[in-house]
This record gives C-alpha cells, sequence and structure tokens, in this order.
C-alpha cells in the first residue's frame, strides 16, 4: 500500500489536518496517485492541443507556462512527450535540464476532463521535452469553463516576449477578464501545477499591486497550498483564449485563512496572495478560441461547492 506520508509531503499534509481531513481519506487517496499513466490517461494526453507545463528557473523560482502541440504528445506508461518547448522558455530561463521537476496539466475543455503528471526531465532537445511518470493521478472537473479549443495549424510564431509591470495596461486587461488561470508551485521532492477558475473578476488584481484568488472546496490534496506552505512561492499563466495572448508572472505566495478575508471571496475556505516579483507578456501563446456555450458560464460547477466527502482523482 502506497504511504500517505510518502505521496503527501510535511506541508499538504499540515494543510490536511488544519483542514480536517481524516486519515482514512488520505490513505485513499494516496492510492489513487499512481507511478505510471493508465492506458486512458495516455490516451486523453496524446489528444490534447495542448499542455500546461509547471517548472521553475534556473534561481529556482516557479513558472506556469504551456505547451502547443501542433503535432500532438507521446505517451507511455512511464513517459510524456511533447515536440514543442514551453511558452517563453528561454526569456524565463526554464530549468529543462535533465533530472529537473517538472509538472504536466492536461485539460481537454469540451468535455472539462483534467488529468496530472508529475515527474521528473530526461531529456530537453530542440523539438522534444521528454518527462519521466512518477505521480498519476485525475482531477474532477469543478470551476472548468467548457471551450473548443483545437491544435493550432502550424506552431507558433517565435515569441520572445517581453518583461511588464503590474500597470502595464495588457496585463490589467488579461487579469481582470480571466475566468481561467493555471498556478505552479514546488516543494523539495517535486513540482506541481493546478487550474483556477470561475466568473471573470476570480483573480483579483489589488491596489497595491498583489494579487488574490479564492480557495474553494477541491480534492483536498492541497497540493498547491501544501506547496505555498513549504516554498512561500507560486508561479501563474494567465492565458486570454480569445486572443491567445498571456501573462505569465512569479512571485511570493501565501494563504490567508482569517475569516474576514475569506468573506470577500462568496464560499472560499480561504484566500490564497501572490505579489509578483517578475512579470512577462506573451503574444502567442495558446490556440484562439470562445467559450463552448454560454449555459457554462452560469452552470453549478463555477459556483462554490460545498465540502467534498469523496475522493475526486478518480479515474478520468
Amino acid at each position: 500500500m502506497t504511504r500517505p506520508d510518502y505521496v503527501f509531503h510535511a506541508g499538504e499534509r499540515a494543510v490536511q489536518d488544519r483542514t480536517g481531513v481524516p486519515a482514512e481519506y488520505r490513505e485513499r487517496a494516496a492510492r489513487a496517485i499512481r507511478a505510471e499513466m493508465p492506458p486512458q490517461h495516455q490516451a486523453f494526453f496524446e489528444s490534447l492541443p495542448a499542455l500546461f507545463i509547471g517548472l521553475r528557473d534556473m534561481q529556482g523560482r516557479p513558472w506556469a507556462t504551456v505547451c502547443p502541440l501542433p503535432t500532438g504528445a507521446q505517451a507511455t506508461p512511464t513517459r510524456l512527450i511533447a515536440h514543442t518547448y514551453p511558452v517563453l522558455t528561454d526569456p524565463l530561463g526554464l530549468d529543462l535540464r535533465p533530472g529537473s521537476k517538472a509538472a504536466v496539466l492536461g485539460v481537454d475543455f469540451a468535455t472539462r476532463r483534467r488529468n496530472r503528471v508529475n515527474g521528473v526531465i530526461t531529456a530537453a532537445t530542440k523539438n522534444v521535452l521528454s518527462i519521466a511518470v512518477e505521480q498519476s493521478y485525475g482531477n474532477c472537473p469543478k470551476y472548468i469553463r467548457t471551450r473548443d479549443i483545437r491544435p493550432p495549424a502550424t506552431p507558433f510564431p517565435p515569441d520572445q516576449g517581453k518583461r511588464v509591470a503590474i500597470d502595464d495596461v495588457a496585463a490589467q486587461r488579461i487579469i481582470s477578464s480571466a475566468d481561467t488561470f493555471f498556478i505552479a508551485t514546488y516543494a523539495e521532492n517535486g513540482a506541481d501545477i493546478s487550474h483556477r477558475g470561475g466568473m471573470p473578476g476570480v483573480l483579483r488584481l489589488n491596489a497595491d499591486g498583489s494579487l488574490s484568488f479564492p480557495d474553494y472546496a477541491g480534492n483536498r490534496y492541497f497540493n498547491t497550498l501544501g506547496n505555498i506552505e513549504v516554498s512561500g512561492r507560486a508561479g501563474l499563466f494567465i492565458p486570454d483564449f480569445g486572443s491567445g495572448e498571456a501573462i505569465l508572472l512569479t512571485g511570493r505566495a501565501g494563504v490567508d485563512w482569517s475569516p474576514a478575508r475569506t468573506a470577500e471571496f462568496e464560499g472560499a475556505g480561504r484566500v490564497v496572495d501572490i505579489r509578483p516579483d517578475d512579470i512577462w507578456y506573451a503574444r502567442h501563446s495558446v490556440p484562439r478560441c470562445g467559450l463552448a456555450e454560454e449555459r457554462e458560464v452560469k452552470g453549478p460547477d463555477l459556483l462554490p461547492t460545498p465540502h467534498l466527502s469523496k475522493i475526486e482523482a478518480t479515474e478520468q
């Protein structure tokens, strides 16, 4: 049996304890995290037009970015291979050396399925990024807005991006209208990337230049919050699916558990605050698309959900 104290590090267990996650749930959750990808996950990753990736730069800072997949990906039980590099790899100084930790999130926005792979980079050449699987598991579809995203017909043109300030016009436009973003975090034993979503405005830009967003009920693994507990840092990838642009940032992160803060966001269990210290704008990041149907915007899965009583990381 997989031991919970092996799967979940001290930061994750601390947050689980604080929120009252029972020991038996933790044990079941640990068993749901596999060391290899099952066949349905392999087929899932190979069908996607893009992969969202969490990496660290050469300074050790976490970044969330994306790998567009005009030619798809290859997956085996123990490997996930993309034939493109992540967006802004060179400008951000991302650490793609063999042995570096990487986290991958796949999202099928049409069906709202999402699955995850955490692992280690085994090769990174001009046209290949190969990641050895260490953890494979599914996630529930909550807070995902249905979109029609298709692979780009051709690779995106080279984009070196540009470093911007938080008051940059494009940065403020993309952040204020975001209904979907991705957060990368890390701990000593690995990396993680997670999806966050809601109605536009779910990511709040504060007067002091910091960003805040609510943390709602989820699968109770607390990978993101547990990593922040340990490292105090996070990176965000904030796409504009209408234009294909994105904001990428990294900075100091913390979790506010006070009732006064959580009351600012209906249904939130806590609030995550990020103070950016490096912000980049990318013109070409994700395939352009729109919301599939307006009904999804108002669906119950975009609203705060009650405390979950079962494992949501089931077979996807």
